[in-house]
């Protein structure tokens, strides 16, 4: 491997302060691997990784670069939960599934403190999330999920914050109330993931880059082809996500690609950085078209807010997501924007990850639906277990049917709009 100047990837400010930015060859030729990885994000890496502690020899194709999707490109939050609460998961799937799911859940967010703990990632990692109710009727709410997770599920890591409060954490007056996360954390995506290529790389991971995949042959083994070589293995695992696009069409159905867009400022200072954000914790709020932030480790915010759901971005990043962060911070109107990004995360129709099986030497997982750095890690982890013969806790994941859009991936864009439409209506209704 050789040093790689930031190019390659699109410009953002994680690039701009990427570290251990390594080239990886293109493939050539014909290789062989017990596994054979489609994707270099968080879950392909973390699949890798996980596969090469058990002894498997491993093979990744991406078509990019590592990280060069939302893995690089998201808004660095280390949430403790799935897209759905736990109320509404218990629910959807009932109380002994709800309880798995919470356990996953939990793992996940531990494995990804171990692994950068282990592999001495450098992503500055720092603790808390606050969810912040936008409207008045959810603070209730939240208070009320605080007392069912230490109930239900034991959890001593969630406080509800009061009206008065939250106005002194975060320097805003929209919010109502929420919860404080000390479970959860924020960090450098980016540097996140390729410390995970690094690790898996030390382990005997084989990483290609620039070495998009065209087929993969319905066989066992699996000949898992690129346009100037192949990959014979005896397993797959597809980990697209977002960036699926038309390679498996069996699954595109099940997810969304949705584009987000992220803006960095220019330095506020120690000073005023705290001003915004008291204790320095990532923030999150309850819009259906969710606001979230946090500040960098050179006291920048970084503000995401807004999505579309077609491959035309908005001609403006910086002027489309200041918006949204003028709603929250209008003290920031003449600070000045340094960097505007946008990145493609995958949704599924009830919010609840896609896992599952094509053959029985592939196997997938998508649809994290905007928690990708704590559930793709996980999948990571469980793709390896399902591979290596033990699926009991894939399965969990894989049994949730995930129901196709409406329309398949012709009529998903349109039907998905109009649903998008009213809910931005609703949040903006008191």
């Amino acid at each position: 491997m050789s040093i790689l100047m930031p190019q390659g990837h699109p410009e953002s400010y994680y690039l701009a302060t990427a570290k251990g930015l390594v080239a990886h060859p293109a493939l050539r030729g014909d290789e062989t691997a017990d596994v054979c990885i489609v994707g270099a994000g968080y879950t392909g890496l973390s699949a890798a990784l996980h596969l090469a502690e058990r002894g498997y020899s491993v093979a990744v194709l991406e078509a990019e670069r590592v990280g060069w999707g939302a893995s690089g490109r998201n808004g660095g939050q280390l949430g403790t939960t799935h897209r759905k609460d736990q109320q509404t998961l218990e629910e959807m799937l009932g109380r002994e599934w709800a309880h798995r799911l919470w356990s996953l859940a939990i793992d996940g967010l531990a494995t990804v403190k171990n692994l950068i703990a282990d592999h001495k990632i450098d992503c500055e990692l720092k603790p808390g999330i606050l969810h912040a109710a936008w409207k008045e009727r959810e603070a209730p709410e939240m208070r009320a999920e605080v007392e069912h997770m230490a109930r239900e599920y034991g959890v001593t890591t969630l406080r509800y914050v009061p009206r008065d409060e939250i106005h002194e954490m975060v320097a805003t007056t929209r919010y109502h109330g929420g919860i404080l996360d000390l479970g959860a954390a924020h960090l450098h995506p980016l540097n996140y993931c390729l410390g995970l290529a690094r690790a898996a790389a030390a382990k005997g991971v084989r990483i290609f880059e620039n070495s998009r995949v065209l087929d993969i042959a319905r066989t066992d083994p699996a000949r898992v082809a690129t346009a100037k070589g192949s990959v014979t293995a005896r397993h797959v695992v597809i980990a697209c996500n977002g960036y699926l696009g038309k390679l498996e069409p069996r699954i595109a159905g099940r997810i969304m690609p949705v584009n987000n867009f992220i803006l960095a400022t220019e330095p506020l200072g120690e000073a005023a950085a705290r001003a915004l954000i008291r204790d320095d914790v990532g923030v999150q709020d309850t819009k259906f078209v969710i606001d979230y932030y946090r500040l960098s480790a050179d006291h920048r915010l970084l503000f995401g807010g807004g999505e579309n759901y077609s491959g035309r971005l908005p001609r403006d990043l910086a002027a489309f997501v200041r918006k949204p962060m003028l709603r929250v911070f209008p003290q920031l109107k003449d600070v000045q924007i340094d960097y505007a990004w946008s990145g493609t995360l995958a949704i599924t129709m009830p919010r609840i990850p896609d896992f599952g099986r094509l053959a029985p030497n592939v196997f997938y997982a998508q649809g994290y639906s905007g928690q990708g750095i704590n559930i793709a890690t996980l999948a990571g982890k469980l793709l390896a277990e399902a591979v290596a013969g033990q699926a009991e806790r894939f399965d969990w994941m894989a049994d949730i049917k995930v129901p196709i859009f409406p329309g398949g991936t012709l009529l998903r864009y349109p039907g998905l709009l109009a649903g998008v439409l009213w809910y931005t209506l609703k949040d903006r209704l008191p």
